[in-house]
C-alpha cells in the first residue's frame, strides 16, 4: 500500500496529495472569475454573467471572455483609470 501511495504522489501533481497546487489553483480561478463577473456585470451580459458563474474552468472562460467575447474588450489600463476617477 506504501508502495502505491509513493507512485501517486510522485506521478500525479494534481492529486489531493498536493494541496500547494491545488491551492494555487484555487487563486487563479479566483481571480479570473472575480474580473470576468465584475467586467460582465458592468456590460448587462446576462447571459456571460451566469456562465461564467456556473461553470468552473479554471479562469479558461473568464479569460477567453474578457479578451475576445466582451463587447468592451477589457483593458488594463482603462480598469485602473476608472478605479481612481471613482
Amino acid at each position: 500500500m506504501l508502495s502505491i501511495m509513493n507512485f501517486l504522489n510522485s506521478s500525479f501533481p494534481f492529486t489531493p496529495l498536493n494541496p500547494a497546487i491545488i491551492f494555487a489553483l484555487v487563486i487563479w480561478a479566483l481571480f479570473w472569475k472575480g474580473l470576468a463577473l465584475w467586467h460582465s456585470a458592468h456590460q448587462n451580459n446576462k447571459n456571460w454573467f451566469i456562465a461564467i458563474l456556473v461553470l468552473n474552468t479554471v479562469g479558461i472562460l473568464e479569460i477567453l471572455y474578457l479578451f475576445i467575447f466582451a463587447k468592451e474588450k477589457f483593458d488594463i489600463k482603462t480598469v485602473s483609470k476608472n478605479l481612481l476617477n471613482r
